[in-house]
C-alpha cells in the first residue's frame, strides 16, 4: 500500500472515531420514554440509561403486584426504544459489514 493510501486510512479512522465519539455525546443527553400500559406507567432515561422520571398514575398504587408487573414492562418498553435509537445513530457510522457493541 502506498504511503498516501496509509495516510488516508488514518485520516478515515480517526474521522470516523470523531464522529463515533460525538454520536455517543448526542446519545447520553437523548431521552426516550418507555410506557405500560397506555400511559399509566411512564418511564424517562437517556440512551445511556440514567434515569430522568419515572410517572406513576394514582389508581395503580393500590396493587403492589400488578404495579411491580407494569415496572417490568414499562423498563423492557424504555430499554426497546434505546436501542433502537442507538441503533439508528451509529448505524451510519461504521462502514457496511463492520458491526461494533455500543
Amino acid at each position: 500500500m502506498a504511503k498516501g493510501g496509509m495516510g488516508n486510512l488514518m485520516k478515515q479512522a480517526q474521522m470516523m472515531q470523531a464522529n463515533m465519539q460525538r454520536a455517543q455525546a448526542e446519545l447520553a443527553v437523548t431521552e426516550v420514554e418507555g410506557q405500560a400500559s397506555n400511559g399509566l406507567i411512564k418511564i424517562k432515561m437517556t440512551c445511556k440509561n440514567e434515569i430522568k422520571k419515572i410517572d406513576i398514575d394514582a389508581s395503580l398504587l393500590e396493587d403492589k403486584e400488578m404495579l411491580e408487573d407494569m415496572m417490568v414492562v414499562a423498563l423492557k418498553d424504555t430499554f426497546k426504544q434505546i436501542e433502537e435509537v442507538t441503533n439508528t445513530k451509529m448505524s451510519g457510522l461504521v462502514p457496511p459489514g463492520m458491526n461494533l457493541p455500543f
